[in-house]
């Protein structure tokens, strides 16, 4: 596994880890943007993407898991070389326990503004509850907290508890933790139905 290192001068770099010595780390989830906006792999081993508009995600997220005492985090758009098919096909495969072992999972609703006074209509409409990774991504890890595109503090899966269940029909005892396993297969693929 591949993670971000909050340097000591607030920048980061990429570090490999093999095997379960992996340090606490935190997790970025969010929506893609066009390709070119996102910052990739070979931007960051080739030392850009600053400019690119996905590098404001990529600050975020370091900057929240240094608030949370964290000096690891991964992103999917940088940690992954997708240059590799056998990398990203492992990654792929080891996704849901990447974020099941995730010690915060930090969810980018860039399409969720505090400045208008009227997020929660924003963020139920929002493009995140449509994408095909959301389940995994709200029900693999222990904590996932919401924030704004200005980085502002939304709610975590507990205060929003309600609201999800509504907006995704998931159950709220899988929201709260309990093994999938525990709900019928029909009822599971009715949570992926709407993505």
């Amino acid at each position: 596994m591949r993670l971000l290192r909050l340097e000591d001068d607030g920048e980061f770099s990429l570090v490999e880890f093999v095997g379960k010595n992996i340090p606490c780390y935190a997790v970025l989830s969010h929506t893609w943007g066009l390709d070119d906006e996102e910052v990739t792999f070979n931007d960051l081993v080739n030392g850009m993407g600053k400019s690119k508009a996905g590098y404001r995600k990529i600050g975020f997220c370091r900057q929240q898991a240094a608030n949370d005492g964290l000096r690891f985090f991964w992103v999917d758009t940088c940690c992954i070389d997708k240059s590799s098919s056998a990398e990203l096909s492992e990654a792929i495969n080891s996704m849901f326990c990447w974020y099941q072992d995730a010690a915060r999972c930090y969810v980018y609703l860039s399409g969720v503004s505090v400045g208008t006074g009227r997020w929660k209509t924003a963020f139920k409409k929002s493009r995140w509850f449509t994408r095909g990774w959301t389940l995994q991504e709200l029900l693999a890890p222990g904590s996932v907290e919401f924030f704004s595109v200005e980085g502002e503090p939304l709610g975590d899966k507990k205060s929003l508890e309600q609201t999800l269940h509504e907006i995704t029909g998931i159950a709220a005892q899988a929201l709260r933790g309990s093994p999938l396993s525990y709900f019928r297969t029909d009822e599971r693929m009715l949570w992926a139905a709407k993505r």
